[in-house]
């Protein structure tokens, strides 16, 4: 496909399946509009890159639909200055936007080709202060915290306790929870008397799995 067509189905992405299913942070939007989703999938996938649905990527993983990509930033509430965790960097396409809109990010990915793929294409993409870590996601990353934003890719039964523990006062965590077929994304917010938890929408992840998610299959 051309840029010109790729650019055709990011506006009609934009418009179709992000502003008119109610996403009205203009910086979320902005920054879905800059960043290059083709980029982020199987070149054989091209003429599906702005497709409302989540496309397969190496390792068994995916990359998340445009709206649940947009819904879950969105309800982080960036305003520039945040420090995020994200757990499941994946294609790195989450982690770019994540990029664009908070001061720093640590993205965690236990599949270290991954984790490598999405480093060359950050930096090809200019985002080359994000740091990227192998490991796994369910311990966090203590060595930042804390953290003022979480976002968890991957579905958890209950949210893993160490991720709770490096989350600041008032920090928010965005995190789908369930089993592994089906899961309610939730936002959890960290306050003196323990977190508080609001349900955003249905939604289905890749499983979590580490020392305190899934266990390996």
């Amino acid at each position: 496909m051309s840029d010109t067509e790729f650019q055709r189905d990011k506006q009609m992405m934009l418009r179709r399946h992000l502003k008119a299913r109610g996403i009205r942070d203009r910086l979320v939007l902005e920054a879905m509009a800059r960043i290059p989703r083709e980029r982020f999938i199987d070149e054989s996938l091209g003429a599906e890159a702005y497709a409302d649905r989540a496309l397969p990527i190496d390792c068994g993983q995916t990359i998340s639909q445009p709206y649940m990509v947009a819904l879950m930033t969105e309800a982080l509430s960036l305003q520039g200055g945040e420090r995020v965790l994200e757990i499941g960097t994946g294609s790195g396409y989450q982690t770019a936007i994540l990029a664009e809109l908070a001061a720093e990010v640590v993205s965690i990915e236990r599949h270290a080709a991954l984790s490598q793929q999405a480093a060359a294409r950050l930096a090809e993409l200019g985002y080359g202060r994000v740091k990227l870590v192998v490991g796994d996601g369910t311990l966090g990353c203590p060595a930042d915290a804390p953290y003022d934003r979480m976002l968890v890719a991957a579905a958890a039964a209950t949210v893993p306790p160490r991720l709770l523990e490096q989350l600041a006062l008032g920090g928010l965590l965005i995190i789908p929870l369930g089993d592994r077929d089906q899961q309610m994304l939730e936002v959890v917010r960290q306050t003196g008397t323990g977190p508080v938890f609001e349900m955003l929408s249905a939604c289905r992840f890749v499983p979590l799995v580490g020392e305190e998610g899934w266990p390996e299959q």
